[in-house]
């Protein structure tokens, strides 16, 4: 678990557990989450359907578990996690913060721990993948030295800024 302390917000990740997974997996709040998340705060079920895809495939549980973001009395203010194992040095990351914590400091957080697993695990690159109307996601990578590479059409047909941090 990573944690840090501001002078406004307690914050940690946990890495979700297998049956935790499965849960979200099948659309339903897992045992113990009830009244601990507010909506949208918890990663919708095809994240965690690709996490479990991946460990059941033999991906290590770093690069394939999906990560909560608690804040220190325990409420849980949003997910976050890579989307699948390091390739040439890279490695894509995602997050999501409930709307009812936004502009809190708190994607921050969840994106620089993720730098520093990535980095401190001998990933040479990091990437964000990102809605150009997305305005706050685009400041927070850009305040941890995120640098712009392109625009590229995602899976879903959308069209996306490619942000890049480290070598």
């Amino acid at each position: 678990m990573m944690q840090t302390q501001g002078t406004a917000l307690q914050l940690s990740l946990r890495p979700l557990a297998l049956g935790e997974l499965a849960a979200l997996a099948a659309s339903r709040v897992p045992a113990g989450m009830e009244g601990r998340a507010q909506q949208g705060a918890l990663p919708p079920a095809f994240v965690a359907q690709r996490a479990l895809d991946r460990i059941a495939h033999g991906g290590p549980e770093i690069w394939c578990a999906t990560f909560l973001i608690l804040r220190g009395d325990g409420e849980i203010l949003g997910g976050c996690g890579f989307k699948g194992e390091p390739s040439d040095g890279r490695v894509e990351i995602a997050y999501g913060v409930a709307p009812a914590h936004r502009r809190q400091g708190v994607a921050f957080f969840a994106v620089q721990a993720m730098l520093e697993l990535a980095f401190s695990s001998g990933v040479r690159e990091v990437i964000a993948e990102i809605l150009p109307e997305n305005h706050a996601s685009i400041a927070v990578v850009r305040k941890l030295d995120f640098r712009f590479i392109g625009s590229r059409v995602d899976g879903d047909g959308e069209v996306v800024g490619v942000w890049v941090a480290g070598s």
